[in-house]
């Protein structure tokens, strides 16, 4: 009876633990875009990937010939659309001597789609930007 007893109240200080461990946990980052895509905020990414938005937006002028030049996504991660879908951006990368291997791809009207991603290691991941 009084290990039962023990057991009793050793199991709800446990209870009590976690659940407040549970609750003091910091929020996790939202999961999967609906393209199943991780996402991220604006304002979390590079200084230089806010510019290239803002440029984006603004309809440009670009520093690179290549920007807005047609993504194709023959790495196949973003979802699937026509060719001429998504045009990628150059997201300046400091002391680089060429382009880097950041960039901002949107789908649709690049300007006003709201569908953009973004990569840091030359299109092998992408996340979703949210504004």
């Amino acid at each position: 009876m009084r290990a039962r007893f023990i057991f009793s109240i050793f199991s709800r200080y446990w209870l009590v633990l976690l659940t407040a461990l549970m609750l003091s946990a910091p929020v996790q980052a939202r999961g999967p875009a609906p393209g199943g895509l991780p996402e991220v905020n604006l304002d979390q990414l590079p200084r230089e990937a806010q510019q290239t938005m803002a440029l984006i937006r603004a309809g440009g002028p670009f520093p690179y010939e290549k920007d807005g030049a047609v993504f194709g996504n023959y790495e196949g991660v973003l979802p699937r659309q026509k060719r001429g879908y998504y045009r990628e951006y150059t997201v300046k990368t400091p002391r680089a001597r060429n382009r880097g291997a950041r960039r901002i791809v949107s789908g649709g009207e690049p300007k006003t789609s709201g569908e953009y991603y973004y990569t840091s290691d030359h299109y092998k991941t992408f996340r979703r930007i949210r504004d």
